[in-house]
């Protein structure tokens, strides 16, 4: 049962965060049953962790719906992204061991060798690996608390989705500002890692403010 809900929770959320489910789409047990080969009882298990996460909303005899943000949420998201992301940057430049130096950019370097190469597949790589940084950045900053609030906002569907809104030179350039946080992570130096945790907060925002607006005027999918 384990595996099989796991196979239908991975299936969705790799579509929604693909965008083959855009917001707003309503899913069925059977479809999503259907498409994962699996039955309907993982799904229900499914549809609910991706509730819990934020991806759908589930109502009783009516399926599940994918979940639109709106404007304010989208802004609530990334404000919080920076009052405490280069908080949590600055501090792990403190605090990180050689190790975890190590591994950060090894998880960067992966980032951006996806973002480069472009293979089948790699956006949802891309996502992965940028949410593993981000999630094991916040970890070496040794705040509990911190560690805590993270995943809710790194891993929020709107911050998986604006991958698919990114261009090849922006996606390289999310990259490159991992591998500058490591870098200043080595000279233990955290205003830079600060500084540079905030340009990439700013930008992701900017880059799902045009999309939303391209939408707005028909253009593009948000």
């Amino acid at each position: 049962m384990a595996k099989a809900a796991q196979k239908a929770y991975e299936l969705v959320r790799d579509r929604i965060i693909s965008g083959a489910y855009p917001p707003a789409s309503r899913l069925t047990e059977q479809e999503i049953a259907d498409a994962s080969g699996v039955s309907r009882t993982p799904v229900r298990e499914a549809l609910q962790r991706l509730q819990n996460e934020g991806f759908v909303r589930v109502a009783a005899n009516q399926g599940a719906m994918v979940v639109d943000c709106s404007d304010s949420e989208a802004a609530d998201v990334f404000e919080l992204r920076a009052l405490l992301e280069p908080y949590g940057a600055a501090r792990a430049a403190e605090r990180i061991t050689a190790e975890g130096i190590a591994e950060l950019e090894a998880l960067a370097q992966a980032q951006y060798e996806a973002c480069k190469r472009r293979e089948p597949g790699y956006m949802a790589r891309v996502g992965e690996l940028n949410s593993h940084f981000h999630r094991r950045l916040h970890e070496f900053a040794d705040n509990p608390r911190l560690a805590m609030l993270m995943p809710m906002l790194i891993e929020a569907p709107l911050v998986m989705r604006t991958f698919t809104q990114y261009d090849p030179a922006e996606l390289l350039r999310s990259a490159a500002h991992h591998l500058e946080i490591v870098s200043a992570l080595k000279a233990r130096n955290p205003d830079w890692a600060a500084s540079i945790m905030l340009s990439h907060i700013h930008a992701a925002q900017s880059i799902r403010q045009r999309a939303h607006r391209r939408a707005a005027a028909g253009d593009a999918p948000a």
